[in-house]
């Protein structure tokens, strides 16, 4: 498995705007999270007068955010050409359930940030990882007590989050990349661990030992069944494996997606409705979604237009960056690498090979320790 995967093939014919630059409404599809299907097709086998309940009991599980009316009009153009793209937020609240990972300061952090580009067609999409010290300008937000927070032109990624939520963390990208996000979906650590053990783990094989105090994961090389912990534990670790810088972090995140989509297709889930509704039942209180997604018959639409998305049309991609001169702690993009991948995700095609090449991210210490 790699982690800097080859973009897609030819790209889609780019097609007219609608009305005021806005996409015509697209049936509802979406990144390799097939949340929904196990969602929607829990009601539909479980069925009778007990479907009601459960699609109310599900649908109260989910946690929205109403990023359009928050951010309004004063975003990028919804492009008609049939692609969507989608924030996808790992949060490391220490709140709750969460706070084994560290002592509550009394807010979040994004502490995984990804942008997902699905193709027009829904068949192939790339994912560019943005690490969460990189330096970049932060537009004005808004934050949950209601006061403004001022524009600054040099801010870690990841305070966007902390600083406003959802809507300052998807206001900042678009900021970035002039791309619209057409949906957010954000999970915190406690709801990723108790899906992973729901979905009966994820198998692995590490090439090398990893060992993390920080992480608590400790992993003798070769092949592994991952439970819901450990999987946590993968997706966090810097120190146990290369330079420890979270680069290397990002590749152990990108092969463990990979391998979890790999896991969701192979277990049969609409086979069992009791263990279908078990899933379903974690996966919406895991979630945090826009609007837009935060009913389970919206979550399935999405989920079931993104089916034939399997590991191999996953696309990961790190985004490009270098040592930011003024911290030797912190990253900065690459401009001009930046700016061909937000181009192309634009114009709906694939990631120049040579924007893939770009970066301290494009090779690490990590790359196929996880495959």
């Amino acid at each position: 498995m790699t982690d800097d995967s080859r973009s897609p093939g030819a790209a889609p014919r780019r097609r007219a705007r609608g009305k005021h630059g806005r996409r015509r409404k697209p049936p509802v599809r979406r990144t390799g999270r097939r949340i929904a299907a196990w969602s929607a097709g829990a009601l539909v086998l479980l069925g009778g007068t007990g479907a009601g309940f459960l699609y109310f009991k599900l649908n109260g599980n989910l946690s929205s955010v109403d990023i359009n009316a928050a951010l309004g009009k004063n975003r990028p153009d919804n492009v008609d050409n049939g692609s969507m793209d989608i924030l996808v937020l790992g949060s490391d609240s220490r709140a709750g359930d969460n706070d084994k990972y560290g002592r509550d300061e009394g807010s979040s952090r994004s502490d995984t940030a990804m942008i997902v580009h699905v193709y027009a067609g829904h068949k192939e999409a790339s994912v560019v990882s943005i690490p969460r010290d990189t330096i970049i300008s932060r537009p004005a937000c808004t934050t949950p007590s209601g006061k403004t927070s001022p524009a600054v032109k040099r801010e870690q990624f990841n305070e966007a989050y902390s600083l406003g939520g959802a809507v300052c963390a998807v206001k900042t990208v678009e900021a970035m990349t002039n791309i619209r996000m057409d949906h957010y979906l954000e999970v915190d650590f406690a709801g990723f661990q108790r899906l992973i053990d729901k979905l009966g783990g994820v198998e692995v094989t590490t090439t090398k030992p990893i060992n993390d105090k920080w992480s608590h994961l400790k992993l003798d090389a070769g092949t592994h069944r991952l439970d819901g912990e450990q999987s946590l534990g993968l997706v966090r670790t810097r120190h146990g494996v290369g330079d420890g810088s979270d680069l290397g972090r990002i590749k152990l995140q990108q092969a463990f997606i990979k391998a979890l989509l790999d896991q969701v297709k192979s277990i049969g889930l609409f086979t069992s409705p009791t263990k279908l509704y078990g899933i379903a039942d974690t996966a919406t209180k895991a979630l945090t979604t826009d609007k837009d997604l935060a009913s389970v018959d919206k979550l399935y639409g999405f989920a079931n237009s993104l089916k034939g998305i399997g590991s191999e049309d996953m696309h990961m991609v790190t985004l490009p960056v270098g040592p930011d001169p003024r911290d030797s702690d912190r990253v900065v993009p690459l401009t001009a690498a930046a700016e061909q991948i937000w181009q192309a995700f634009r114009e709906d095609k694939p990631v120049p090979e040579a924007a893939l090449k770009e970066g301290d991210g494009a090779k690490t210490q990590a790359d196929g320790v996880v495959q």
